[in-house]
C-alpha cells in the first residue's frame, strides 16, 4: 500500500538495499549490488584488496590532487561467539550495537548462503529486581529450536553474523505530507551509499566534469575501525577525503531534524579541515542548502579515521542528520534530496 513518501527514489532504493545484509567483514553481497548499479549507470568500477568498491571520475586538471568521496557499506550487527549443545547461541556485538537498542525479537543468522531464523532473548523477568536489570551481551542469547548438530549440518559456525529479520529492518514511513519521515534499521550507512549512487547518476546525466580527479568509494569495515578507508587512503593517497555518512543527534547537539545535512567540525578522531568545510558550506548554500555544523566528543567517520593514521591530510564529513543511532534511525525524507544537492554542487564547482 502506498504511503507518504513511498514513491521517493531514495526511499525505494533504501527498501532494496535493506534486503542485503552487510555486517562488518561480510560486505561482499552489498559490494556486488553496488557494482551492478554502478555498471548500469555506465561507470566502470574496481575493487581493491580490502573489498572497497571504487569509481574513478577524470578531472579537468588531470595532474591535480585526488579527491575521494566515501560512504561505508557495512552496518552494525551481532556475531555468534558460542554454540551450546541445545542450539542456544551466545552472541556479542559487531560495531557499536547495544542490546537495549534491539529488544527481544526475531533475528536471522547468516551461515554462508543460508539464513537461519532465531529469537533474540534476554531471559525471564521472573527474577528479583527484574525492572532494575541492565541487560548486557552476557545476558543475551538466540534461541534456534535446533540442536548444535543440526545447526552444524546447516553450516553454522562461530563468527557468523546476525541481524534483525528482514521484516523488522524497514523502511518505515511516517510523519506529515509536508515533512514525511523515514525510519529503518541502520540508515547508517545505506543513506550514504544511496547518496553516492545518485551522485554518480547525476554526474553522468548532467555531464559534470570535476576540476580535480575524483574517486567515489564504497568502503568496508567502518563500524569496526575504518579499516577499509585506512587501506584506501594509504593506497590511493587522496589529498582530500570526504566521508558521506550520518550525523547523529546526541544530547546538546545543535542539530535540527529539518532535512538539512550536517557537517562535522571535529570528532573523537580528528579536527576537520576548516577551509574545506567553508568551501562545502558555501557551495551548498549557493545551491539552496544550509548545512548544519556539529562538533562531536565521540563518534568518528571514514575521513577522520583515515586522517588519524596520517593517510588523508585534508578531510571533511557531510551527511544526513538522524534521530537515534546505531539501531533504528529516523530522518526526514528531504534528507535524501538535500544531501544529493550538496554533493552535486561540490563536485561541479569546487576548485580547491
Amino acid at each position: 500500500m502506498k504511503t507518504i513518501g513511498s514513491e521517493h527514489p531514495g526511499v525505494r532504493m533504501l527498501d532494496e538495499l535493506l534486503g542485503i545484509p552487510a555486517p562488518s567483514g561480510w560486505e561482499d553481497k552489498m559490494a556486488a549490488e553496488i557494482g551492478k548499479r554502478v555498471s548500469a549507470l555506465g561507470w566502470m568500477y574496481r575493487k581493491d584488496a580490502a573489498g572497497n568498491v571504487l569509481v574513478d571520475i577524470p578531472g579537468r586538471d588531470p595532474q591535480g590532487p585526488l579527491c575521494c568521496l566515501a560512504a561505508h557499506m557495512d552496518e552494525i550487527g551481532m556475531t555468534v561467539t558460542d554454540i551450546e549443545p541445545d542450539g542456544r547461541l551466545r552472541i556479542d556485538r559487531s560495531g557499536g550495537l547495544y542490546p537495549w537498542k534491539l529488544g527481544e525479537g526475531p533475528v536471522e543468522v547468516f551461515a554462508g548462503d543460508t539464513s537461519i531464523p532465531g529469537l533474540l532473548s534476554f531471559g525471564s523477568t521472573h527474577v528479583p529486581n527484574a525492572g532494575e536489570r541492565k541487560v548486557t551481551w552476557d545476558d543475551s542469547s538466540i534461541l534456534t529450536g535446533l540442536s548444535a548438530e543440526e545447526l552444524a549440518e546447516l553450516g553454522m559456525k562461530i563468527g557468523d553474523p546476525v541481524l534483525p529479520v528482514r521484516e523488522r529492518r524497514g523502511p518505515f514511513l511516517f510523519g506529515s505530507d509536508e515533512l514525511p519521515w523515514v525510519g529503518a534499521w541502520t540508515l547508517d550507512n545505506r543513506m550514504g551509499v544511496i547518496a553516492l549512487l545518485q551522485l554518480l547518476e547525476q554526474v553522468r546525466q548532467q555531464k559534470i566534469v570535476p576540476h580535480f580527479p575524483t574517486s567515489v568509494a564504497f568502503t568496508v569495515e567502518e563500524e569496526i575501525g575504518g579499516n577499509g578507508a585506512k587501506f584506501l587512503a594509504q593506497r590511493e593517497q587522496p589529498e582530500v577525503f570526504i566521508a558521506v555518512d550520518g550525523c547523529p543527534v546526541p544530547p546538546g547537539a545543535p542539530l535540527k531534524l529539518n532535512g538539512m545535512p550536517g557537517i562535522r567540525t571535529k570528532d573523537r578522531a580528528a579536527i576537520y579541515d576548516p577551509y574545506l568545510l567553508d568551501d562545502i558550506c558555501r557551495l551548498a548554500e549557493k545551491a539552496g542548502v544550509g548545512l548544519q555544523p556539529v562538533a562531536y566528543a565521540s563518534s568518528a567517520s571514514d575521513a577522520s579515521l583515515a586522517h588519524s593514521v596520517g593517510a588523508a591530510p585534508c578531510i571533511a564529513s557531510v551527511g544526513y542528520v538522524r534521530e537515534s543511532s546505531h539501531g533504528y534511525d529516523a530522518t526526514p525524507i528531504a534528507s535524501f534530496d538535500n544531501l544529493l544537492i550538496t554533493l552535486v554542487a561540490f563536485v561541479r564547482y569546487w576548485e580547491g
